[in-house]
C-alpha cells in the first residue's frame, strides 16, 4: 500500500543531506521534467517580480524566491521531513520508531509540483512551486506532468493499493486508476453535512498515520476503512471513496 500525500506550501529550512541529485530520486522516468522545472525555477529567481507573479508570492515572501535560486546547492532532507503544516503535524512522522517508522518510510509518498512524485526518503531541498503555479512561457503544470506522471502512478497502482489523499489541484497533475480517494465532512446535530476545509488536512494526517503504521496490509477500500475505524475515526465507504465524518 502507498499513501499519497499532498505537499505543503510551508517547508522546513535546511537539512543535513548533500545538494540535490535528481538521479537519486525514485521514479527516474520523471527526471527529465524535474530537471527542466528546477532549471526554470532557478532562472526565474533572478527576476523577483516575475517570480512573485508566477508563484503567487508577496514581497514579504521573497525568502521563497531565494530558496528557488539555491535549488541546486541547498542542503537536502528526506521528503517526509521537508513538508510542514496541519497534515504533517497530525502525521507526526518524527515520533515514529522501529518497525512503525520503517513501515511509514515504505508506505508514504508525496505528490509534488516540482518533483512529480516523491517517496518518503527521497532527499530534496526546500522550494516553492504549487500545482497552480504558471511558469512564464510554459503550459500549466498539469499539462506538463500528466504524460509522464500518469504512467508511473498507473504502474504503482497495478502492483499495490494507492490511497490518494492529494488535494484537488495536485490530483489534477495525474489520475490514478483504482485508487482509494478520501473526503472529510462535518456533521451537524441535525444531520446536515458540510465539507471541511482547514481541518480536512488534520483528519487526513491522522488517517495517514494510521495507515502508515498499521501492522496490517490493507489491499482494498474496505480494509482501509477498517484501519481508520480501529484508529477511532468514523468512516463511510462508497465503493473506492471513503468519507471521514467528524462532528461540526
Amino acid at each position: 500500500m502507498i499513501v499519497l500525500l499532498p505537499p505543503s506550501e510551508t517547508k522546513r529550512a535546511g537539512g543535513d543531506g548533500p545538494p540535490l541529485c535528481l538521479d537519486t530520486l525514485a521514479s527516474p522516468q520523471l527526471t527529465s521534467l524535474r530537471a527542466e522545472l528546477v532549471d526554470e525555477l532557478v532562472a526565474l529567481a533572478a527576476d523577483r517580480d516575475a517570480s512573485r507573479s508566477a508563484l503567487g508570492l508577496s514581497a514579504s515572501q521573497d525568502g521563497e524566491i531565494e530558496r528557488n535560486a539555491a535549488l541546486r546547492t541547498a542542503p537536502t532532507a528526506p521528503a517526509i521531513n521537508r513538508y510542514t503544516g496541519v497534515l504533517y503535524e497530525a502525521l507526526d512522522v518524527d515520533s515514529l520508531r522501529g518497525a512503525a517508522a520503517a513501515r511509514a518510510a515504505a508506505r508514504l509518498a508525496v505528490g509534488s509540483a516540482l518533483f512529480g512524485l516523491l517517496r518518503a526518503t527521497d532527499p530534496v531541498p526546500a522550494y516553492r512551486l504549487s500545482a497552480t503555479s504558471k511558469l512564464p512561457g510554459q503550459p500549466g503544470l498539469a499539462r506538463r506532468w500528466r504524460p509522464l506522471l500518469e504512467p508511473v502512478l498507473a504502474e504503482i497502482a497495478a502492483a499495490e493499493l494507492v490511497v490518494d489523499l492529494r488535494s484537488g489541484s495536485y490530483a489534477a497533475l495525474a489520475a490514478i486508476p483504482g485508487s482509494v480517494r478520501v473526503d472529510v465532512v462535518a456533521e451537524h446535530a441535525d444531520g446536515r453535512r458540510v465539507s471541511v476545509s482547514h481541518f480536512n488536512k488534520a483528519h487526513k494526517g491522522r488517517l495517514a498515520r494510521a495507515l502508515a503504521t498499521t501492522r496490517a496490509e490493507p489491499d482494498d477500500a474496505a480494509a482501509v476503512a477498517a484501519t481508520a475505524r480501529r484508529a477511532g475515526m468514523r468512516v463511510e465507504r462508497d465503493d473506492r471513496r471513503l468519507t471521514i465524518v467528524v462532528a461540526a
